[in-house]
């Protein structure tokens, strides 16, 4: 079989660890191009891992090498651009979380995705995680009754410590990230416990500020550093999400979700990813995966869909449209901050 040409667009740390490192391992890719507006990170990314072109312009590189798909892991505001000039170039696309800065760019995302017949995909890499799959399997099954609560969290000591720009990241600049950790890691939950509960959040109501993170300059960094949020669903699930760049010494990504006859207990515990405590006291223990961290990173499991949904013609299951419902959740809980209401989300 003749492989698909990826490029990747967008050379910092999650290219380095994740994208590249999975697009090599894939049998059925030939990882042809790297482009970063930063010259100097596509060659560290082309030289380690044995790619031969190397641009730091995407237009000029879709142009020359029109490749079969391309991956846009470039900072936020760039992610609505580079994905749809690599759809109107033919190349289907794996877009980085979080989808877009606004709903207007993910609209016009997912509008060209139709426009070209190219597939969009958003890296919303968790729901390929074994427990959580496992934790949707238990959910559906009904064995625990109906789900009623859920206490969601990801957070971890800031993108400075590991970005590839490091220690002024642009993840701390508004013109490039426009969110912080609100949406590098609470994006992240709110697509998973949407995965999880198999509906939609409808209402929002949320902190979001900043409170620790500075510039070199001493300054306070002009995106958000925490977010706490309550979240419901449309049958009536409330939940709290909490994301932050603030956690130091170690990282927490765990969910628990309470159901009528017992609780889910998800990447909690060093060895068992998912536990199920019963409401008669006892447990169940399952030692599945682990969960990757920025130190420890294993295969994710989404480039490999992606090409898999190229290959078989199969629409991926995280659209753009999905990537639009989460995003959604995103910018109500930035209003309810700003406006200090509860918000109505609208799909």
């Amino acid at each position: 079989m003749k492989k698909l040409k990826l490029a990747i667009i967008g050379c910092g740390s999650i290219t380095k660890h994740r994208h590249a490192p999975e697009a090599k391992q894939n049998p059925n890719v030939e990882l042809v191009a790297v482009c970063d507006r930063n010259l100097e990170h596509a060659k560290a990314i082309a030289e380690k891992f044995k790619v031969e072109n190397v641009y730091d312009d995407y237009e000029k590189m879709l142009r020359e090498i029109k490749p079969d798909a391309a991956v846009v892991a470039t900072p936020n505001y760039l992610h609505a651009d580079a994905t749809i000039k690599a759809l109107k170039h033919g190349a289907h696309v794996l877009c980085e979380k979080p989808m877009a800065t606004t709903e207007e760019e993910c609209k016009a995302m997912i509008e060209a995705s139709k426009e070209s017949g190219k597939f969009l995909m958003i890296a919303h890499n968790q729901r390929f995680n074994e427990a959580h799959k496992k934790a949707k399997e238990v959910i559906q099954s009904g064995e625990l009754g109906k789900v009623l609560s859920f206490k969601t969290t990801f957070g971890h000591g800031g993108p400075e410590s590991w970005s590839s720009d490091k220690p002024d990241t642009w993840f701390f600049h508004k013109e490039a990230a426009v969110f912080g950790a609100m949406g590098d890691l609470g994006v992240h939950k709110i697509d998973l416990m949407r995965f999880l509960l198999g509906e939609e959040f409808v209402e929002a109501a949320a902190f979001v500020t900043t409170l620790s993170k500075k510039y070199p300059n001493g300054k306070l960094i002009d995106v958000d550093d925490n977010a706490v949020c309550i979240l419901k669903t449309q049958s009536g699930v409330i939940g709290t999400l909490t994301a932050s760049w603030t956690y130091p010494g170690s990282e927490d990504n765990s969910t628990v979700i309470y159901c009528e006859k017992g609780s889910i207990i998800l990447y909690a515990d060093p060895k068992f990813s998912m536990i199920i405590r019963y409401a008669n006291g006892q447990k169940a223990y399952f030692e599945l995966d682990t969960m990757q961290t920025n130190e420890r990173q294993t295969k994710s499991g989404v480039i490999d869909e992606f090409i898999d949904c190229i290959l078989t013609n199969t629409p991926p299951n995280i659209s753009g449209e999905e990537g639009l419902k989460t995003m959604k959740v995103v910018f109500a809980c930035f209003e309810s901050a700003k406006t200090g209401k509860i918000v109505r989300i609208d799909y």
